[in-house]
């Protein structure tokens, strides 16, 4: 059965899929009965027949499917950065709802998102528009914030820029109401201003994860974005990013500068200037800053020295682990899971304490029986997803574990 009919001429009624007639009794559409009936829109000789074949037996696109078809790569955009919690249906009602409140919607009244396809693996989503404009409307919509974290909004890799100009406006409409959903032209989720900080110099098989956790260390961060190449999505080595709290953004250029990644050093600095000391009211935090990071250096530097001890993080929260029930099912999860890769030691999983600072909180530590198989843990664990989350897996120093020091 068709999805869509063509409509009677002369009834306004529609036509049947098998016959293309009338529903109503004795009309064919307007033509003689008996004779073969017409499309609209194709000529007799499109389609030569065998004489007395009925034109119902050959399958036919309905011009409105061919028309959505060809307009697809253009009413597509790319939504990344998605939480793991997102589903269809809730970016469905997110897209549909920002678009109206900033009267992005020009296909009349209902919503605007007609479909959406997630990779929950990969954290993306294409997102159907129910037309060219409204498609083109919604990429003023890159950066908003959406489940608490900024998404980037893109156009997909098969849009095709000069067919889609034929097809409707490719840049959005310059009346959007942006500021109703906490946006600005070109705000990019709030990476423009003189707070927006450059960080150059990454190892190109850094992941998001791993860098926004280094940066992450002075604080939570209020845009972000790894540059990556269109073509093959992978790193281009630097990165753009500003914290909500600005007055730590001195700080965290003048820490991260200048520090060894691998066979890389890192540039860090305000993007429209070159570095700027702290002040000197800031140099107290500066110095508990520069703590905080030496675990992430650790955690990023490949090639670590390799050891009998296993430190993982992205595993638990701290609210997992206040309820004794939960916590033991945790212990036993990581007995399980550390003790596939070799003889397993012992396993710490730091607790928070209540009105006091609780050092390692939200770690897991494995310690071997011997270095190769706390080798093989790490090869085995980093990189694994548990809980939507991606674990890192790095070598931690035996003395530190042994004097009980979890925040090294």
């Amino acid at each position: 059965m068709l999805d869509y009919l063509p409509l009677c001429a002369d009834h306004g009624r529609e036509l049947t899929s098998v016959a293309f007639m009338c529903k109503k009794d004795q009309c064919t559409a307007g033509q003689i009965p008996g004779t073969t009936p017409a499309i609209p829109g194709m000529f007799p000789t499109m389609f030569p027949l065998a004489t007395g074949q009925p034109f119902g037996a050959l399958p036919v696109m309905p011009v409105q499917a061919m028309t959505q078809q060809a307009t697809r790569h253009a009413r597509r955009v790319y939504v990344g950065g998605l939480p793991p919690t997102a589903n269809e249906q809730s970016v469905a009602t997110f897209f549909s709802q920002v678009m109206a409140a900033i009267g992005g919607n020009t296909a009349g009244p209902g919503d605007a998102v007609v479909n959406v396809y997630i990779n929950h693996e990969k954290k993306f989503a294409f997102v159907e528009m129910r037309s060219v404009e409204e498609a083109s409307n919604a990429m003023a919509l890159d950066g908003i914030i959406f489940e608490g974290a900024p998404v980037k909004v893109r156009r997909p890799s098969d849009y095709n820029p000069s067919l889609a100009a034929t097809l409707g406006p490719s840049q959005p409409s310059p009346n959007l109401n942006l500021a109703a959903v906490g946006l600005t032209p070109g705000s990019a989720g709030g990476l423009e201003g003189p707070d927006r900080i450059f960080v150059g110099g990454l190892p190109y098989y850094f992941t998001e994860a791993q860098v926004r956790e280094l940066l992450e260390s002075f604080g939570p961060l209020r845009g972000f974005d790894l540059v990556k190449d269109r073509e093959t999505g992978n790193s281009k080595g630097y990165a753009f990013c500003v914290y909500q709290d600005l007055s730590v953004t001195d700080i965290a250029c003048a820490a991260l500068n200048g520090i060894k990644m691998g066979d890389k050093t890192l540039t860090v600095r305000r993007a429209n200037q070159g570095t700027n000391q702290p002040k000197p009211e800031q140099e107290s935090v500066l110095l508990h800053a520069q703590q905080q990071i030496a675990l992430q250096k650790l955690m990023l530097q490949p090639g670590a020295v390799s050891t009998k001890v296993l430190c993982l993080t992205q595993v638990v929260t701290p609210e997992e682990l206040i309820n004794d029930e939960d916590y033991e099912d945790i212990m036993e999860d990581m007995r399980g899971e550390g003790g596939k890769f070799g003889a397993l030691v012992n396993v710490v999983i730091p607790r928070p304490r209540p009105n006091e600072a609780a050092p390692g909180v939200g770690k897991v530590f494995l310690e071997y029986a011997d270095i190769e198989s706390a080798t093989k843990a790490r090869s085995g664990l980093n990189g694994r997803k548990f809980g939507g989350n991606q674990v890192i897996a790095v070598f931690y120093p035996e003395n530190k574990f042994a004097q009980g020091e979890y925040d090294a």
